[in-house]
C-alpha cells in the first residue's frame, strides 16, 4: 500500500472530485477522462472498468451519472486499495476487485455487464523504454496482449453491451481486428490536440453481436488555437465542458 508521504490528492472534472494518486507512480491524466465522458450508461445499468487504476475513470463515470453499478478490476494491490480510498474520498459507490483480467476472478466471471470501459496500457512489450517505477511500468506497458483485454471486456458484457475503450491512434488496427465476428456497430471518434493536427488518441466503442454498420466521426479537438501561445490553459469549450465540468462526449447520436 502507499503511505500518505508518497501520495498527492489531485482535482479532476474542475475540483468535483479530489482523487489520491501516487507522486512517483501512474497518474491519470485527460484519457480516463474522456474515457468515461464517452460511456453512455444510464441509471440502473451496470459498468465494469477493467485496469482501473485508482479509480479515476469510473469515478468520473459515477459523478456524471448518478444509479450506476460500478465494478473496477486491478491488478495491482496498492493501486486498488486507492481506488477504494478515491471512492469512498468522493462519496461514490465503486466495488473494486483486485486479479488479472487474463484469469478473472470467479466471481468476476459469473457476473455480466451492460457497458465494460478500458484504457488499456499504450505500449506493447517491445516498444518504448521501461519506467522506473514498477507501478507505472505495469500500468503503461501491457503483459496481457491488447486483444487480451477485448476479449475480457466482450466476455463480460451482456449480449448488446457496448464495449468503450481509449487507446493510441496507432494502434487502431490493433483494437479492431480482434472485434471483426464478436462485436459491431462500432464507431471510432479520433481525440486531436488542435485543429489540423493528427489525432494521437482514438476512442472505439463497440457492441456485442451487433452487425452495424463501422463509423468513423470527425475528430473532437481538444485545444482552441492552433498553437499553445501562451501560458495557461487554452482547451476548447467543448473539450473544457466535459474535463472540467463532468459532460458527457456525445459519440452515439
Amino acid at each position: 500500500m502507499f503511505a500518505d508521504a508518497d501520495l498527492s490528492e489531485d482535482g479532476f472534472l474542475g475540483g468535483r472530485l479530489r482523487i489520491w494518486q501516487p507522486r512517483a507512480g501512474y497518474r491519470a491524466a485527460m484519457d480516463p477522462v474522456l474515457l468515461a465522458a464517452a460511456c453512455p450508461a444510464v441509471a440502473g445499468q451496470g459498468v465494469l472498468e477493467l485496469g482501473c487504476g485508482a479509480g479515476v475513470a469510473s469515478l468520473c463515470l459515477g459523478h456524471r451519472v448518478p444509479g450506476i453499478a460500478l465494478t473496477g478490476l486491478e491488478l495491482q494491490p496498492a493501486y486498488a486499495g486507492l481506488a477504494r480510498r478515491n471512492a469512498e474520498r468522493n462519496g461514490i459507490a465503486l466495488t473494486v476487485i483486485e486479479g488479472d483480467l487474463a484469469a478473472a476472478p470467479a466471481g468476476l466471471r459469473a457476473q455480466s455487464f451492460d457497458h465494460v470501459i478500458a484504457n488499456p496500457p499504450y505500449f506493447s512489450a517491445q516498444s518504448g523504454t521501461a519506467a522506473r517505477d514498477p507501478g507505472r511500468e505495469t500500468a503503461q506497458r501491457e503483459e496481457t496482449p491488447l486483444a487480451g483485454w477485448l476479449d475480457a471486456g466482450l466476455r463480460r458484457l451482456r449480449p448488446g453491451g457496448l464495449l468503450t475503450l481509449i487507446q493510441t491512434a496507432e494502434r487502431l488496427p490493433d483494437v479492431l481486428a480482434p472485434l471483426a465476428g464478436r462485436a459491431g456497430d462500432i464507431t471510432v471518434l479520433p481525440i486531436a490536440p488542435r485543429h489540423a493536427r493528427a489525432a494521437g488518441r482514438v476512442v472505439v466503442q463497440a457492441r456485442k453481436g451487433a452487425r452495424g454498420a463501422f463509423r468513423l466521426l470527425a475528430p473532437f479537438v481538444l485545444h482552441a488555437a492552433p498553437s499553445h501561445g501562451f501560458d495557461g490553459e487554452d482547451l476548447a469549450p467543448e473539450a473544457r465542458a466535459i474535463l472540467r465540468d463532468g459532460g458527457a462526449l456525445p459519440i452515439r447520436r
